[in-house]
Protein backbone atom coordinates (compact mmCIF):
# COMPACT_ATOMS: atom_id res chain seq x y z
CA UNK A 1 0.00 0.00 0.00
CA UNK A 2 3.17 2.42 0.74
CA UNK A 3 4.86 1.27 -2.05
CA UNK A 4 1.79 1.96 -4.13
CA UNK A 5 1.47 5.80 -3.02
CA UNK A 6 5.37 6.70 -3.31
CA UNK A 7 4.77 5.11 -6.78
CA UNK A 8 2.12 7.73 -7.68
CA UNK A 9 4.08 10.60 -5.91
CA UNK A 10 7.12 10.05 -7.65
CA UNK A 11 5.54 9.39 -11.29
CA UNK A 12 2.81 12.90 -10.49
CA UNK A 13 6.22 14.60 -9.49
CA UNK A 14 7.94 13.35 -12.54
CA UNK A 15 5.19 14.50 -14.48
CA UNK A 16 4.29 17.75 -12.98
CA UNK A 17 7.89 18.80 -11.71
CA UNK A 18 10.25 16.80 -14.15
CA UNK A 19 12.45 14.28 -13.46
CA UNK A 20 15.28 16.10 -12.00
CA UNK A 21 13.30 18.05 -9.97
CA UNK A 22 14.65 18.24 -6.10
CA UNK A 23 11.65 17.36 -4.44
CA UNK A 24 10.98 14.41 -6.89
CA UNK A 25 14.37 13.20 -6.38
CA UNK A 26 13.39 13.07 -2.58
CA UNK A 27 10.04 11.19 -3.25
CA UNK A 28 12.49 8.60 -5.29
CA UNK A 29 14.42 8.15 -2.13
CA UNK A 30 11.66 7.64 -0.26
CA UNK A 31 10.75 4.99 -2.36
CA UNK A 32 13.97 3.43 -2.15
CA UNK A 33 13.51 2.58 1.20
CA UNK A 34 10.44 0.99 0.91
CA UNK A 35 12.10 -0.90 -1.90
CA UNK A 36 14.78 -1.60 0.45
CA UNK A 37 12.26 -2.54 3.42
CA UNK A 38 10.81 -5.43 1.51
CA UNK A 39 14.09 -7.04 0.34
CA UNK A 40 13.87 -5.51 -3.26
CA UNK A 41 17.73 -4.63 -3.00
CA UNK A 42 18.32 -4.26 -6.89
CA UNK A 43 15.28 -1.99 -7.54
CA UNK A 44 16.77 0.34 -4.80
CA UNK A 45 20.38 0.14 -5.93
CA UNK A 46 19.15 0.87 -9.37
CA UNK A 47 16.93 4.18 -7.84
CA UNK A 48 19.92 5.36 -5.57
CA UNK A 49 22.67 5.34 -8.56
CA UNK A 50 19.61 7.29 -10.97
CA UNK A 51 19.06 9.84 -7.55
CA UNK A 52 22.67 9.90 -7.50
CA UNK A 53 23.71 10.59 -10.90
CA UNK A 54 20.98 13.14 -11.87
CA UNK A 55 21.96 14.86 -8.47
CA UNK A 56 25.40 15.36 -9.53
CA UNK A 57 24.41 16.27 -12.80
CA UNK A 58 21.43 18.89 -11.80
CA UNK A 59 22.84 20.07 -8.40
CA UNK A 60 26.49 20.24 -8.67
CA UNK A 61 28.95 17.42 -7.00
CA UNK A 62 29.59 19.39 -3.78
CA UNK A 63 25.90 20.36 -2.69
CA UNK A 64 24.47 18.19 0.54
CA UNK A 65 22.22 16.56 -0.96
CA UNK A 66 24.01 15.31 -3.61
CA UNK A 67 27.03 14.11 -1.04
CA UNK A 68 24.16 12.78 1.01
CA UNK A 69 23.24 10.57 -2.07
CA UNK A 70 26.73 9.00 -2.35
CA UNK A 71 27.46 8.78 1.55
CA UNK A 72 24.18 6.36 1.34
CA UNK A 73 24.83 4.24 -1.59
CA UNK A 74 28.30 3.79 -0.04
CA UNK A 75 26.68 2.76 3.07
CA UNK A 76 24.30 0.30 1.24
CA UNK A 77 27.56 -1.30 -0.48
CA UNK A 78 29.16 -1.55 2.76
CA UNK A 79 25.86 -3.49 4.72
CA UNK A 80 25.90 -5.55 1.48
CA UNK A 81 29.57 -6.62 1.82
CA UNK A 82 31.01 -4.70 -1.28
CA UNK A 83 33.72 -2.59 0.50
CA UNK A 84 35.77 -1.79 -2.37
CA UNK A 85 32.35 0.02 -4.03
CA UNK A 86 31.78 1.75 -0.65
CA UNK A 87 34.97 2.85 0.36
CA UNK A 88 35.36 4.46 -3.00
CA UNK A 89 32.35 6.82 -2.74
CA UNK A 90 32.96 7.24 0.80
CA UNK A 91 36.42 8.72 -0.19
CA UNK A 92 34.90 10.96 -2.65
CA UNK A 93 32.14 12.77 0.10
CA UNK A 94 35.05 12.87 2.76
CA UNK A 95 37.13 14.29 0.06
CA UNK A 96 34.54 17.12 -0.96
CA UNK A 97 33.31 17.91 2.15
CA UNK A 98 37.00 18.81 3.43
CA UNK A 99 37.16 20.73 0.66
CA UNK A 100 33.61 22.36 0.64
CA UNK A 101 33.08 22.68 4.47
CA UNK A 102 36.32 22.22 6.09
CA UNK A 103 38.24 18.95 8.11
CA UNK A 104 36.87 20.29 11.40
CA UNK A 105 32.80 20.36 9.79
CA UNK A 106 30.75 17.55 11.10
CA UNK A 107 29.50 16.86 8.46
CA UNK A 108 33.06 15.98 7.63
CA UNK A 109 33.63 14.12 10.68
CA UNK A 110 31.02 12.23 9.97
CA UNK A 111 32.19 11.16 6.56
CA UNK A 112 35.72 10.39 7.84
CA UNK A 113 33.68 8.16 10.77
CA UNK A 114 32.00 5.86 7.84
CA UNK A 115 34.92 5.66 5.88
CA UNK A 116 36.38 4.29 8.98
CA UNK A 117 34.04 1.97 9.66
CA UNK A 118 34.33 0.47 6.37
CA UNK A 119 37.69 0.12 6.09
CA UNK A 120 37.44 -1.57 8.97
CA UNK A 121 35.26 -4.24 7.54
CA UNK A 122 37.54 -5.26 5.23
Amino acid sequence: QAEDLFVQVVETRKRVLGQEHPSTLTCMGNLTTTYRSQGRRKEAEELDLQMMETRKRVLGQERPDTLNSVSNLAARFWKQGRWKEAEELEVQVMDMMKEVLGQEHPDTLTSMNNLAWILKSQ
